[in-house]
């Protein structure tokens, strides 16, 4: 269950599920890689101060449930989590990951995001947690 926050002044509850793709959607998100990625990705939401609820991939994707504050700027945030997590892996699986993709883009630019209500918050949980199994 997701909890409200109080701020000072404000009580909120914002969730949001969010999307995106490996460039030219390449299967490449191996089990090694797939640990990095969400030890990066973890550790961004920990730098920015917001929490990753769930987290999964299936090789050419990534979904992620985030809970934030009003001060998030979702652009921002996604830029963040999409540039930082490309430099650190592309670090570390370069060899790897340059075979697949050239031009030295691992993300799509684009991406998918939804808001989430207390509704739908154990269904998205469940979708999340259940996308290697198709």
């Amino acid at each position: 269950m997701i909890e409200v926050t109080h701020g000072r002044g404000y009580v909120y509850s914002i969730q949001y599920h969010i999307v995106w793709c490996v460039k030219y959607r390449h299967k490449i998100l191996t089990p090694q890689i797939e640990n990095k990625l969400i030890e990066i990705l973890n550790m961004i939401a920990d730098c920015e101060d917001f929490q990753i609820i769930e987290c999964n991939t299936d090789k050419d994707h990534i979904h992620i449930l985030i809970n934030c504050s009003p001060q998030h700027y979702i652009p921002n945030m996604i830029q963040k989590l999409k540039g930082v997590s490309s430099r650190l892996l592309m670090k570390e699986f370069g060899e790897i990951l340059r075979k697949r993709l050239w031009g030295g883009h691992l993300w799509n630019p684009s991406y998918f995001v939804a808001t989430v209500s207390e509704n739908t918050e154990e269904q998205i949980r469940k979708y999340i947690k259940n996308q290697k199994r198709k």
